[in-house]
């Protein structure tokens, strides 16, 4: 399997009033094509800055990032940002849906910003609607939808345009457990069934023991590095 992203040496600093904050003291990774990852650790180990860091919404204070061999952290702002929007999905905990677009028009969204054909973005868009168990909601909109339902059209979104990865910060943080777990299976079965890699980070227990890959971060390093499966 290639690596689809490496970190080298990665350091991120920076200042929290007059003192100096080292939230990643660097870190070497690398996540290969299919793997389902859980980047889990205490609070203030360093796992949001270093999610921020690999999805380009924030640039290390030294060392690189790459995705596909491509030096992302030392892309310009719009060069970056049309890179990220075409290779990487996001799931957000917050969900941040459109909330006046339909949830058809939310999935195929970030598709017809990248210029796909209408017919084709028609029937991704159908096609990832069952593959998330939302099949007759895609013309509602998000305020008629329920907390998971509506995180289960934010992954939609994440998978559609067919990123090389998705990188999901805290995306069962708001749900109960219930809802969690049908999620991390549903996550589980895109990546089994369709080979999509996913990088978490996370608190949530079952998306560490459902990972492929468990990655403990502490005080900015990597604490432990074990492939569970």
């Amino acid at each position: 399997m290639n690596d689809i992203l490496r970190t080298e040496n990665i350091f991120k600093t920076y200042m929290s009033g007059e003192v100096k904050v080292e939230a990643l003291k660097g870190i070497n990774l690398s996540i290969k094509k299919g793997e389902f990852t859980a980047i889990a650790g205490p609070s203030g180990s360093g796992k949001s800055s270093f999610l921020n860091l690999i999805s380009g919404l924030d640039r290390p204070t030294s060392g690189t990032v790459y995705l596909n061999e491509t030096p992302i952290s030392n892309m310009s702002g719009n060069q970056l940002s049309d890179f990220r929007r075409d290779h990487i999905g996001f799931i957000f905990q917050s969900y941040n849906l459109i909330p006046v677009l339909t949830v058809k028009e939310n999935i195929e969204y970030i598709m017809l910003i990248q210029g796909i054909p209408e017919d084709e973005r028609h029937a991704r868009v159908n096609e990832v609607l069952k593959d998330v168990g939302l099949a007759n909601m895609g013309d509602r909109r998000p305020a008629q939808l329920s907390g998971g339902q509506q995180q289960r059209v934010a992954i939609a979104r994440a998978v559609v345009s067919r990123p090389d990865i998705i990188l999901a910060d805290e995306p069962t943080a708001n749900l109960d457990s219930t809802t969690a777990n049908n999620l991390i299976d549903m996550m589980k079965s895109l990546n089994e069934t369709k080979g999509i890699t996913f990088v978490f980070s996370t608190h949530d227990k079952r998306i560490m023991d459902l990972s492929k890959r468990l990655i403990i971060l502490k005080d900015g390093i990597i604490d432990s590095d074990v492939v569970t499966r």
